[in-house]
């Protein structure tokens, strides 16, 4: 297979009640909670199909055979088995294969959009690596060239420190790396209550 120059990987939870956005429901309820993520997951669709790239959605369970993702616009996959690191280390790898620029994206974050995932791209031509960082301390998007297990391996995920270890580990092999501006991820109520969306 020819390599192609871009490719844009999608994580998303297949979007069952009571096992998205946990804790949101805690003050919304599982109704609604339900209801904002198939919002979030609307919004991450569109910047994926605004984007020039090879679309890789791996879905956490089983893959939707008749959902809004189409099968001619995204190849879909099942992530693989173990930690978050794990599981986007394999589908790193496996869009590196076929791919120079490969970036991820998850589905929570509402001030994403295809200018920033475009400029992650642009970055790529003369960094080793893009991140953009979230204000809880993750990351929304995470760019390379290159297999990185080092990025994966051992990182104390949905805590604080992930993106700042993440910078400390590139830093630490000498690589460049470029950041985006810092957004926000919907986890909480007060999260979603700034964007004004109605659901």
């Amino acid at each position: 297979m020819a390599i192609s120059s871009k490719a844009l990987i999608i994580f998303i939870k297949n979007p069952e009640k009571g096992k998205v956005k946990t804790r949101l429901a805690k003050t919304v309820g599982d109704d609604k909670a339900l209801q904002i993520y198939l919002a979030l997951m609307e919004h991450t669709r569109a910047i994926a199909l605004s984007v020039e790239a090879q679309r890789y959605l791996f879905y956490s369970q089983s893959i939707g055979e008749q959902d809004d993702w189409s099968d001619q616009q995204f190849i879909k996959k099942i992530q693989a088995s173990g930690d978050l690191g794990q599981r986007m280390e394999q589908a790193f790898s496996k869009a590196l294969a076929e791919n120079e620029k490969v970036l991820i994206i998850g589905s929570d974050c509402a001030s994403l959009n295809a200018t920033i995932v475009e400029q992650a791209f642009v970055a790529l031509d003369d960094h080793d690596y893009v991140l953009g960082p979230a204000m809880d301390g993750g990351y929304y998007l995470l760019g390379m060239k290159k297999p990185s297990a080092f990025l994966f391996d051992q990182m104390p995920w949905s805590t604080e420190e992930v993106a700042q270890i993440t910078r400390s580990r590139i830093k630490n092999k000498g690589a460049k790396l470029l950041e985006l501006e810092t957004l926000s991820d919907i986890d909480y109520e007060e999260d979603w209550k700034k964007y004004g969306w109605e659901i």
